[in-house]
């Protein structure tokens, strides 16, 4: 107990984990890229990488 003054452990604010909270993705900007050809795409918000497929050669892109 902190301080021994009976209130227990501090409690962290709402919404502050230890891994980030609420942050779900690296964001709008940035590019998609494939591992296969190296094609280079302008990353779409709303849109993970992992999602779309390269139309050069199909294989799924990832987030650059």
């Amino acid at each position: 107990m902190p301080d021994r003054d009976g209130k227990g452990p501090r409690s962290r604010p709402a919404g502050r984990g230890g891994g980030g909270g609420s942050r779900p993705g690296y964001g709008a900007g940035g590019n998609c890229i494939c591992p296969n050809c190296g094609l280079k795409m302008l990353h779409k918000a709303g849109m993970p990488c992992n999602q779309q497929t390269c139309p050069e050669c199909g294989t799924k892109m990832v987030r650059e």
